[in-house]
């Protein structure tokens, strides 16, 4: 069923700081390239996503490899990269991205010579046309530096209503800030606050029935600050609709 983005205005947030959002120093990792020139086989993904390019994520985009995708509540966080101590291949500058697939180890591999997303390295496998930015082609594999920063985000955050009856499935993107989704709580306007279990990604689920009800969504990035937004989808909400709450600011 196609999504229909519903900005609803007069939309009331209250946002909970617990402390402030702050990215660490510089870690050194690796970085290699997939999914074509346009990015194409970047689409889908372990975050749950889906098209990149209609949710916002564009072809800044990484796969994680399983030490930074904590098991997915690492999708959604921002990393800035830049390429490092590779004259021949690296290019200056560098690239911010947001994590939305998991690069998933290959054990007959050694760490050094294709198995670059086994435990516990460090490792982005990003899309090409961003590898590009920050590397050669040919390169394949380079040499990176990283840091977490806030992640830079227009409008609200989204909330897609998958699921049926008694099974709210609540695909969550564009996430500001911190960016990665640690827990979600809904309420019903018949309903008191209730937790939500993370189904997989970035999909949270609620066996509760919601029909009929205007729902509210409470979510907590990982730097533990809070954003509510009241009534964010009304109570004619039907599934496969997407709407727009509050922001991380």
């Amino acid at each position: 069923m196609a999504s229909a983005v519903f900005f609803l205005v007069g939309l009331l947030a209250t946002v909970t700081c617990a402390h402030a959002y702050g990215g660490g120093g510089w870690v050194n990792a690796r970085a290699t390239f997939y999914g074509g020139g346009d990015a194409s086989g970047t689409m889908g993904g372990a975050c749950g996503y889906g098209n990149l390019y209609s949710q916002g994520y564009g072809t800044n985009t990484a796969a994680l490899s399983t030490a930074l995708f904590n098991n997915g509540l690492g999708c959604g966080s921002c990393y800035e990269i830049r390429c490092v101590n590779d004259p021949k291949w690296c290019l200056p500058g560098s690239i911010v991205v947001t994590a939305t697939n998991f690069c998933p180890p290959n054990n007959a591999l050694p760490n050094n010579a294709g198995g670059w997303c086994n435990p516990p390295q460090h490792h982005f496998d990003l899309s090409q046309p961003v590898f590009q930015h920050i590397a050669q082609y040919k390169a394949g594999v380079v040499p990176v530096s990283y840091r977490r920063v806030p992640c830079s985000r227009r409008g609200g955050i989204r909330f897609t209503i998958n699921g049926h009856s008694y099974f709210n499935l609540v695909l969550i993107t564009n996430v500001g800030a911190a960016g990665d989704v640690h827990s979600v709580s809904v309420k019903g306007s018949r309903t008191g606050w209730q937790p939500m279990s993370r189904n997989w990604g970035q999909n949270w689920q609620s066996n509760s029935y919601l029909n009929g009800q205007a729902l509210s969504f409470k979510v907590t990035t990982s730097d533990g600050r809070t954003v509510v937004s009241y009534n964010a989808a009304p109570a004619r909400w039907s599934f496969g609709q997407t709407f727009s709450g509050a922001q991380f600011r």
